[in-house]
């Protein structure tokens, strides 16, 4: 089989490995389709923490079923799949609990093992989510989909509640096409007018820019005068997230599903007096990726939603610091597999 592997950083090459054999509790998957995700492109670059390389990418991942482990017995050859790429010990506190998306010695394919830019991938039988009745494309962004849909979930969002969602990259988006299936009044923010276009015609969502400065006084006059009572936070940016304590009303809910490296800080006061909850969002569970294939099969989750380039795996691996690292016009990518 043919791979698309990360030897060191700047560096992709095509390999050929033999086709793995599955385990006794794992699925042997044809890879038909891969998203690329911002952690492939810091891979690339070189500024992925507590990576190693060589590394095969891709976490993003849809397959289907060729064999089957010995005790495997739920599913059947020819099925559809998205992949589930986190694996959590089982042991921790965190996974005694439920939350194995926090685990404390979770591996992800395409990140701490081998992923996706491969024509063939052994998977834990436990870790794929059976999706016939979606297409390929679309199950492979089911993951970063079921991100946002855990963000959704740990803000618990409420149908008619008034939601700002800060920053539209994929992950962002998804937070917004979510809560405003959940049956909640959503504005976006966003200071790219290209995402913002993007936004409001794949959704048709409200979009604003943040770097207006009359953002406050639109903002409140979407949600009827006042601030958001929930905001989620997906821009990692650290000028952002300091700032998302000024953009709820009192008793609101921040959730930082974005990443910063780095510290936080924002008024103590302003943190106080509005009795804020603030919240982290990492991953997601079986329960994120079962409610957004079955949001996909309703026809409320789309591929189009999130998509904006195709590439060819048997071609991506020569343009991809092109065609994907340096294309500011790219906000979510597929790679498509013969």
């Amino acid at each position: 089989m043919k791979i698309l592997i990360c030897q060191e950083p700047g560096k992709l090459v095509y390999q050929k490995r033999e086709v793995p054999t599955p385990a006794a509790s794992e699925a042997l998957i044809k890879i038909k389709a891969v998203g690329i995700c911002g952690t492939d492109i810091h891979a690339w670059a070189g500024k992925q923490p507590f990576f190693s390389y060589p590394r095969v990418l891709g976490h993003e991942i849809c397959g289907e079923i060729v064999a089957l482990g010995s005790d495997v017995q739920h599913l059947t050859a020819g099925q559809r799949v998205a992949v589930m790429p986190y694996l959590s010990c089982g042991k921790c506190g965190a996974c005694q609990s439920g939350r194995t998306n926090c685990c404390e010695n979770i591996s992800v394919i395409g990140v701490h093992q081998d992923g996706g830019f491969s024509e063939y991938l052994c998977v834990a039988a436990s870790n794929l989510l059976v999706v016939d009745g979606v297409d390929a494309i679309s199950a492979a962004l089911i993951e970063p989909f079921a991100i946002s849909a855990h963000a959704v979930r740990r803000a618990s969002v409420q149908a008619g509640e008034h939601v700002l969602v800060v920053g539209a990259g994929p992950i962002g988006l998804g937070a917004a096409a979510i809560a405003k299936a959940d049956g909640a009044h959503v504005v976006v923010a966003d200071t790219s007018q290209e995402r913002r276009q993007h936004i409001a015609q794949q959704l048709g969502i409200i979009t604003l820019d943040p770097a207006d400065p009359t953002f406050e006084a639109q903002l409140r006059q979407q949600f009827g005068g006042m601030l958001a009572a929930k905001v989620i936070d997906a821009t990692g940016n650290q000028q952002a997230m300091n700032h998302t304590v000024n953009l709820i009303r009192h008793g609101g809910t921040i959730t930082f599903v974005g990443l910063f490296k780095g510290d936080l800080s924002f008024s103590d006061p302003e943190f106080h007096k509005k009795e804020t909850t603030m919240l982290g969002s990492r991953n997601a569970t079986t329960e994120d990726f079962a409610k957004v294939g079955l949001l996909m099969s309703s026809g409320k989750l789309t591929a189009e939603m999130m998509l904006t380039h195709r590439f060819s795996f048997d071609e991506i691996g020569a343009h991809y610091e092109h065609e994907v690292v340096n294309n500011r016009a790219l906000l979510k990518g597929v790679i498509e597999f013969s």
